[in-house]
């Protein structure tokens, strides 16, 4: 289930509360009771790879461009 961050205006506090999307939307409480809240902007961070994701699969650009012998191929 995702989690949303979540401001309270009138303390300051930040939280977090887990519901459906099709919840998202909704209001939440703070939880020392206040009403007067909005929701963050989350970031992800999304690092590495598997052998087996199309990203990996495919030859860099660095690879595309040697020559027969390993070296780059001069593109003057």
């Amino acid at each position: 289930m995702p989690r949303y961050d979540f401001r309270c205006r009138a303390c300051g506090s930040t939280f977090e509360i887990s519901r459906p999307m099709a919840r998202s939307g909704e209001p939440a409480l703070c939880p020392d009771g206040h009403d007067d809240t909005v929701r963050l902007l989350s970031t992800v961070a999304v690092t590495g790879g598997s052998a087996g994701s199309p990203a990996a699969s495919r030859p860099s650009a660095w690879t595309r461009e040697q020559g027969e012998h390993g070296s780059m191929i001069d593109q003057d």
